[in-house]
């Protein structure tokens, strides 16, 4: 974009949504009662995390005599878990997300970037570094990456479906993918395929407006793609609807399958549905012993 008045626009309207967004993820995040540290467990890693009694098959060498000095007890000093491994988001920000069957119901848009950022500040909280595919926001910890996350989410993308950003996968990282998939499945494929080969393993999570799952249409319709670059008139819109319900199916089976070939966790969220109950989906399907099962 080089004219820079329609540029000043643009910036000013993600400037003017951050806000929002940011002060919704931060209230659902909080709302989930995970805990600030949900995912920290002892293991090999560099942090002191806890003092415990020592048991039969401990190491001498893991005594701490420091502390064991202080009482009849032996304790083991144990090490934080590093699983500060990186976690790299793709929320799909195509035109076809931008739809809402009706005022009362969130665009499909706005609740990827809701459940994306409440758990992008759920696995910050767990000291995990989060970031995004590609190349413009690599995998960091703390505050400031949760500004720069939240930016990156509200700019929109012109095209009508987005592909998957597969680039700059971090060997045997997580990763979510969030978007209603409706575009090509080649690049949904070619994505994940890609991101198996790095041992990169995550979570694919279509969200669809209830009217995708029902297609409520009957008589004269005219369908247009949000970014109107589609446009189909019909005069019978039912006789459309077992149709399209097949190709639906079809595409979730496919979904499905890609996931269950790749390692990967697939589940369906309804933007009827509450938010908590996405993120909260979300966050277990991220643990790695769900990952990878």
């Amino acid at each position: 974009m080089s004219d820079p008045l329609a540029l000043r626009a643009l910036s000013e309207a993600e400037a003017a949504a951050l806000p929002a967004l940011l002060a919704r993820a931060e209230h659902l995040a909080g709302a989930v009662l995970l805990g600030a540290h949900g995912r920290r467990r002892a293991g090999a890693g560099d942090d002191f995390w806890q003092y415990r009694p020592s048991q039969i098959g401990d190491s001498r060498r893991a005594i701490d005599h420091r502390r064991s000095a202080m009482g009849d007890t032996e304790f083991v000093r144990e090490r934080e878990w590093q699983i500060a491994q990186s976690v790299m988001l793709w929320v799909d920000q195509g035109a076809s997300m931008r739809f809402s069957s009706d005022d009362a119901i969130p665009q499909k848009i706005d609740r990827a970037r809701v459940l994306a950022l409440a758990v992008t500040i759920l696995l910050n909280r767990g000291g995990e570094r989060v970031g995004l595919t590609g190349t413009a926001l690599p995998p960091r910890a703390g505050r400031p990456q949760i500004m720069a996350m939240a930016e990156m989410f509200c700019r929109d993308d012109m095209a009508d479906y987005a592909p998957p950003e597969h680039r700059g996968m971090i060997p045997h990282a997580r990763a979510v993918f969030i978007s209603d998939f409706m575009g090509d499945i080649d690049s949904v494929r070619t994505a994940l395929t890609k991101a198996a080969d790095r041992g990169v393993r995550g979570v694919l999570c279509h969200v669809l407006d209830p009217s995708e799952e029902a297609f409520p249409f009957t008589g004269r319709t005219v369908f247009q793609s949000m970014g109107g670059s589609m446009s189909h008139e019909t005069l019978k819109a039912s006789d459309l609807k077992t149709r399209y319900l097949a190709r639906l199916a079809e595409r979730k089976d496919e979904l499905q399958s890609l996931c269950a070939l790749t390692g990967w966790h697939y589940g369906v969220h309804h933007t009827s549905s509450t938010p908590q109950a996405g993120l909260l989906w979300l966050y277990a399907a991220l643990d790695a012993k769900a990952v990878a099962a």
